[in-house]
C-alpha cells in the first residue's frame, strides 16, 4: 500500500491561505486595504509576528502589496501560483540562474530609478541583516537578507521584474535554510551588500553590476 504524505502547514500559511480565499471571494476587493495589524490578530486569533509572515509571504506571492508609511494594498487575485508551481519542479540551479539574470538587470535599473523610500527600505533591511548575522539568528538573517534585495527590486521602476523577482525569493528562501548551517557567509558578503547599497545610492550602475556580480558568486 502506498503510503500518502501529508504536508503540515505554519499557522502562518494557515492564515495567508484564509486572506487568499477572502481576496478571491472579493472581501478585500483589488486596491483596497488589507485590515490593520490588530484588526488581523483579532480576526484570526493569531500573534502579531503570525500576521506579519502571513502578508510577507502574501506580498512575495503577488496578492498584496505593501506601501511604506501607507499600509498594505489588495494586488491581484490570482498571485503567482502557475508560476509558482514551475518554479517548485525546477532544481535550484535552474532558479538561481534565472534569480542571477534577473538581479543584474534590475540593480541596473534600480540604480537610474531608486528612490529614497527605496534606499530607507533597503537601509533598514541592510541593518537587520548585519544585526540577525552578528546575534547568529539565521532564520531573521536570511529573511532580512531576502528584503534587501527585495527592496533593490521594487526600486527598479519595472513591477514585471518586481513580481517575478519577489516570486522566486519564496523558494531561494527555503533554499538558504537548507544550505546554510549559520550566519558565517552573512556576515562575510556584509561589506559587500553595503557597497551595493552604495552604488545604487550613487546611482553608479557600472559598480553596482560588479558589486553584484560579487555577491552572485559569493553566494
Amino acid at each position: 500500500m502506498k503510503t500518502e504524505h501529508i504536508v503540515r502547514r505554519s499557522l502562518a500559511e494557515e492564515v495567508a491561505a484564509a486572506i487568499e480565499e477572502k481576496i478571491k471571494l472579493g472581501n478585500f476587493p483589488i486596491d483596497s486595504k488589507l485590515p490593520t495589524e490588530p484588526e488581523l490578530m483579532k480576526q484570526f486569533a493569531v500573534g502579531r509576528s503570525t500576521i506579519r509572515e502571513a502578508v510577507k509571504y502574501l506580498s512575495q506571492s503577488g496578492y498584496l502589496h505593501v506601501q511604506q508609511g501607507l499600509g498594505t494594498f489588495i494586488k491581484s487575485v490570482t498571485g503567482h501560483h502557475a508560476l509558482d508551481a514551475k518554479i517548485e519542479k525546477g532544481n535550484f540551479n535552474d532558479i538561481f540562474e534565472v534569480r542571477h539574470v534577473l538581479e543584474l538587470k534590475i540593480i541596473e535599473k534600480a540604480a537610474v530609478n531608486r528612490t529614497e523610500n527605496g534606499l530607507k527600505d533597503m537601509g533598514l533591511a541592510l541593518k537587520n541583516r548585519t544585526k540577525y548575522a552578528t546575534e547568529g539568528n539565521l532564520i531573521a538573517c536570511v529573511e532580512a537578507d531576502i528584503a534587501f534585495h527585495s527592496a533593490i527590486a521594487e526600486s527598479c521602476g519595472n513591477n514585471i521584474l518586481t513580481a517575478l523577482y519577489n516570486t522566486l525569493s519564496v523558494h531561494v528562501n527555503k533554499f538558504f535554510m537548507e544550505i546554510y548551517k549559520d550566519t558565517t557567509p552573512f556576515l562575510a558578503s556584509q561589506k559587500q551588500h553595503e557597497d551595493l547599497m552604495q552604488a545604487i545610492k550613487d546611482k553608479n550602475i557600472q559598480q553596482a553590476v560588479v558589486v553584484a556580480n560579487q555577491i552572485i558568486q559569493h553566494k
